[in-house]
């Protein structure tokens, strides 16, 4: 692994990293009032086009980060849609 990908990878790792504790606040609680809806719109879309392109392009770091990353915002988002 070079070093251009040890970068891609702790990137992915921080940005991933960074959605979980909303994640399980928002399941344990069940409140998302405070939550934009449309935030969550854009950003798990966003997130779905990066991981289409990593995949269209086999760039492993932005598959990883975007994969469990869209897994995150997902379910915030259904929470989010549920609970209002």
């Amino acid at each position: 692994m070079n070093w251009i990908t040890t970068i891609g990878f702790l990137a992915a790792t921080a940005t991933t990293i960074s959605t979980i504790p909303q994640a399980i606040k928002t399941i344990k609680t069940k409140h998302t009032k405070d939550i934009s809806l449309e935030m969550y719109l854009i950003l798990t879309t966003g997130m779905l086009l990066w991981l289409t392109y990593g995949i269209l392009i086999t760039d492993y770091p932005l598959i990883v980060a975007n994969g469990l990353s869209l897994i995150f915002s997902t379910t915030i988002l259904i929470f989010k849609i549920i609970y209002k």
